[in-house]
């Protein structure tokens, strides 16, 4: 798989760094993708019915939500990375996160279907970022009044990943 450096500070919003700090500075972030998502689905897959459709706490996202709003998050950003790769200048708006995950119908869903969705996703993903012109990745835009570079939305969609899975593990383990 192509190697991606890790984007440098000014490349994303500052508070990004809490998801492109959690993948190693290899330059392997599709790698990582690909291999986390396997790590993702098997975790969940774990899981009892019922811990799927539970809250640890009150106004928290159930772990079908957590599911639905990886691939929502996802399709956003790389949809971002390819503006961007296409040296669009176009500001693009943020999302309400919280909105997406409240009407994403995820809790009438099965796990499997929530499952096959997130990795036909993430496939997309990688196929994008392995398609892309090399020069594209330093490449710019403004996104949620934020900069971000190309590469900066692959680490991002790698770390949110991690970042939601991380509390699946150690929020929804008991349930």
């Amino acid at each position: 798989m192509r190697k991606i450096p890790r984007p440098a500070e000014g490349e994303y919003a500052p508070h990004a760094i809490m998801y492109i700090g959690l993948i190693p500075d290899d330059g392997a972030v599709l790698k990582h993708m690909k291999a986390n998502a396997k790590a993702t689905k098997e975790r969940i897959l774990e899981m009892s019915p019922g811990a799927l459709t539970a809250r640890y706490a009150e106004g928290k996202w159930t772990v079908k939500e957590i599911v639905a709003h990886l691939s929502d998050d996802e399709r956003i950003y790389a949809y971002r990375a390819l503006r961007f790769a296409r040296n669009d200048r176009t500001e693009l708006p943020g999302f309400e996160e919280k909105d997406y995950a409240r009407y994403s119908g995820a809790n009438d869903r099965s796990i499997q279907d929530l499952l096959k969705e997130f990795a036909a996703v993430r496939q997309a993903t990688i196929s994008l970022f392995e398609g892309l012109p090399e020069e594209s990745f330093l490449r710019r835009g403004i996104a949620n009044g934020s900069p971000m570079s190309v590469r900066a939305a692959a680490y991002h969609i790698a770390g949110h990943e991690l970042h939601h899975r991380n509390i699946i593990e150690t929020r929804y383990a008991g349930l």
